[in-house]
């Protein structure tokens, strides 16, 4: 079969080069400011449902492509409901100067792995929250993953410094007008503290708890982020990703949790042994349905 006449019918110019790319970088942004959070489950139960809308109609499914045209007709304005914390995100990056050096930078980290993040020192963590335990300071942290938490990040005190174990203490310190509130580390620097962050609404969750272990909860339901807690009764460290909370660290177990969570990324990270009663010796940690007899923490 000669080959002239399809490429005569493909032609490629240098502008739908141009498109494509363009599409491409903006289609990338969006993925970035989405990934992490359960925005981008949403998405793709979006997309799983065009798909099927698409596959009904090939079949002549008739019932069905009716009822998925309904969806498929106002799917514009339910994309602008659902998104509209990431859109209003999005809008404000297009208006931030420097956003193509950023998109850039971005772009080339991503395929060449130049990646300027630190790494998180994590001796400065466990030093810091092994004192707060023996002292039952009261502590809220979170540690960013692909989400870096930037709407949260506008509720707080703007600090970015350096990651160490004495401006954490010092921060947590109770007559420090800092410590009520969360603090977020993103790339080993503190960005921020006394952040306000958003409370668990899951049903089975512990009477006992105060905010900062729901307020543990609560962001790492809806992202990434890794929230550290230590309570100002009991002085127990916990260890909250996804929205399950493991109690009743030791200082060995959180530094072995961490450097899986963030030093060593092809290892999947494993919690610890866990005990059903609140009961169990210190040594073993507990997840969230701890004994309702155990005294309230904050």
């Amino acid at each position: 079969m000669p080959l002239e006449p399809i490429l005569a019918f493909i032609q490629i110019r240098l502008l739908d080069v141009i498109d494509v790319l363009l599409v491409a970088i903006l289609l990338y942004q969006l993925y970035a400011l989405i990934r992490g959070t359960g925005a981008i489950h949403i998405f793709l139960g979006i997309l799983s449902l065009y798909l099927l809308w698409w596959v009904v109609r090939l079949f002549e499914m008739e019932l069905l492509t009716a009822i998925l045209s309904q969806f498929a007709s106002v799917g514009v304005l339910a994309l602008i409901i659902v998104f509209q914390p990431e859109i209003r995100k999005f809008l404000l990056l297009l208006g931030t100067r420097g956003i193509l050096n950023r998109g850039s930078r971005s772009v080339f980290n991503k395929f060449w792995n130049f990646d300027e993040r630190d790494k998180l020192d994590i001796s400065s963590i466990v030093n810091a929250f092994e004192r707060f335990s023996e002292s039952r300071t009261g502590a809220l942290l979170v540690i960013t993953n692909q989400n870096e938490l930037e709407s949260f990040v506008e509720t707080g005190e703007g600090l970015d410094a350096r990651l160490s174990s004495p401006l954490l203490e010092s921060i947590f310190y109770k007559n420090s007008p800092l410590h009520d509130g969360a603090v977020i580390i993103t790339n080993n620097r503190i960005r921020v503290a006394r952040c306000v962050l958003p409370v668990t609404e899951k049903q089975g969750f512990p009477q006992t708890l105060g905010l900062r272990h729901r307020a543990a909860a609560g962001i790492t339901e809806q992202s990434d982020a890794i929230a550290l807690v230590v309570s100002e009764q009991t002085g127990r460290i916990s260890w909250c990703k996804e929205g399950l909370l493991i109690r009743n660290l030791k200082p060995v177990q959180l530094k072995e949790m961490l450097a899986k969570e963030f030093i060593s990324p092809a290892t999947e990270s494993a919690p610890p042994s866990t005990s059903a009663t609140e009961s169990a010796p210190p040594s073993t940690p507990d997840k969230e349905n701890a004994s309702p007899s155990t005294p309230g923490e904050k």
